[in-house]
């Protein structure tokens, strides 16, 4: 008779296969009724709806959101595929948003297809996907990005709604400039005889400063005979010209929104004190906070099966709750790599001191920094040496978020363009807050993401003479709110309030982290 730890074994295997064949929506004909019920008791499965389910942690409180969320893109590419086979495309507008990086979970995904009934399916925390009977684009015009099936990029301006330009213009702009001539729209824009829509998109390149493509559209639709009026719809003019085609259209919205944010930031910031006389006495007192600075990481893994946890589960070894010796070893690893990682990014503080450029500093040294976090995890042979070299090289989820951090190729793009725009900013205060800001929004590592951002953050600091400040435990609920609330919404408000509050406590000798 077998244990109840060797049954779970068994079901684990099940779900392990099902992983193996890349399936991330699992419906209940993917696993036997008694696996699916075991895997569901013992946490490792999570109902989305009736016969769906999604894989979870076991170790994650109930009603927690951030296996949906990691999971949402990948299990509507399974779902939709299952409902409509090949015969459905994303709407324009969530086409377009995924074109160019952005992959903040909608609360209403929008899916064309000639099977659909008008329906909305309801989804766990307050999403939900919305199916219409609306004309699909020609196959050519259709690609797929992590399998979804969405309009290509020229196809989705030709076809996204006027408002799209009002409510989304950093996404609307970056989608702009990653087209290289008027060629890519023109056939489009001929074919269904869209006079309004030429206006439109001549106006949108010609508001980010591509003149030359605005006027072969009107020119070329004008002697095809069109009456074409060419009418900008955007609410203002781009924070940023882009006079050439953009390589990547993920660097060309990360700098529309660094633009945008930037104004907020300045006036919510304190001026400058400018760099210390003293480089010996700042370094003093940098050292002398290095308790109270430690803060945990803000990334996590979305949960996978892995043969180690199945073979535990089989001889009896798997406990839920963390082994408490295993606990205390990854303290204190990770206690000894934050020391390590504090003394390297005081090596660099004494650099900007100095009056080197801040930004190139950090490009040059926020690898060591991140090397030093986890060295001791790989010295305790918990980590591989490969596991430092360079960026993440999978996806990664960031808790409670619905924002999910770019690919791990747009990351090789995004992040050198991060570094030139720290370089090239002038003003410490926006490089304090959008250097920390856009390097958690990145998220290039598989962890220790947020301790890397707050170290950024306080080289940032001293380059233009403010104190290294803690963001304290206690505000971290508030801290995870913001940086979501810029993720998500493009509004940098609260996060700038929020470190400009603890800046200026900490100037004032009153900081809250003691």
């Amino acid at each position: 008779m077998p244990t109840p730890a060797e049954n779970l074994a068994k079901s684990l295997e099940s779900l392990e296969k099902a992983q193996a064949q890349g399936k991330v929506a699992i419906r209940s004909s993917d696993l036997p009724r008694a696996d699916r019920e075991r895997l569901l008791k013992n946490g490792f499965l999570e109902e989305v709806m009736k016969g769906w389910y999604i894989p979870t942690r076991p170790d994650q409180p109930p009603g927690e959101s951030t296996a949906w969320f990691a999971s949402f893109w990948d299990f509507s590419a399974d779902y939709l595929k299952n409902r409509f086979e090949d015969e459905w495309c994303l709407a324009p507008e969530h086409s377009l948003s995924l074109q160019v990086g952005n992959r903040v979970v909608p609360l209403q995904l929008v899916v064309r297809s000639p099977k659909a009934k008008n329906n909305t399916t309801p989804l766990p925390h307050h999403t939900s996907i919305l199916d219409v009977q609306l004309a699909m684009p020609a196959k050519e015009h259709i690609q797929q990005i992590g399998g979804l099936n969405v309009f290509s990029l020229p196809t989705a301006l030709a076809f996204c709604s006027p408002t799209l330009y009002r409510q989304n213009p950093t996404d609307a702009r970056a989608a702009l400039s990653a087209i290289p001539n008027a060629s890519d729209v023109l056939n489009i824009l001929l074919e269904g005889g869209h006079t309004v829509v030429a206006g439109r998109l001549a106006g949108a390149f010609r508001n980010i400063g591509r003149s030359g493509i605005a006027d072969d559209i009107v020119d070329t639709m004008k002697s095809a005979g069109y009456d074409c009026r060419e009418e900008d719809p955007f609410a203002a003019p781009a924070p940023i010209l882009f006079q050439r085609t953009e390589r990547s259209p993920y660097v060309s919205r990360m700098k529309l929104m660094w633009e945008m944010m930037r104004e907020t930031v300045l006036e919510r910031f304190p001026a400058p004190p400018g760099l210390p006389k003293d480089r010996n006495a700042y370094l003093k007192q940098v050292q002398d906070n290095y308790v109270t600075d430690a803060y945990h990481s803000l990334s996590i893994e979305g949960y996978r099966v892995s043969r180690e946890l199945i073979e535990k589960v089989r001889q009896g070894n798997w406990n839920p709750e963390a082994d408490e010796k295993d606990r205390e070893l990854k303290n204190a690893l990770a206690a000894r790599g934050y020391w390590q990682a504090y003394q390297a990014v005081r090596q660099s503080l004494t650099l900007v001191l100095r009056g080197e450029n801040p930004g190139a500093v950090a490009d040059e040294d926020h690898g060591i920094w991140y090397r030093e976090l986890f060295a001791p995890g790989v010295t305790a042979g918990l980590l591989k040496p490969a596991d430092l070299a360079g960026y993440r090289t999978d996806q990664v989820f960031i808790r409670h978020s619905k924002q999910v951090p770019p690919s791990k190729d747009a990351v090789r793009d995004l992040m050198p363009a991060l570094f030139d725009l720290l370089r090239e900013e002038k003003e410490p205060a926006v490089r304090i807050v959008l250097g920390h800001f856009m390097f958690v929004y990145i998220h290039p590592y598989m962890d220790g993401n947020g301790r890397t951002g707050r170290f950024l953050m306080n080289v940032m600091l001293a380059s233009g003479g403010y104190p290294w400040t803690v963001i304290p435990v206690e505000r971290r609920d508030q801290y995870l709110r913001s940086l979501e609330e810029a993720s998500v919404n493009q509004n940098i408000e609260a996060f700038s309030e929020l470190i400009s509050l603890l800046v200026t406590a900490t100037m004032e000798g009153k900081p809250e982290a003691t």
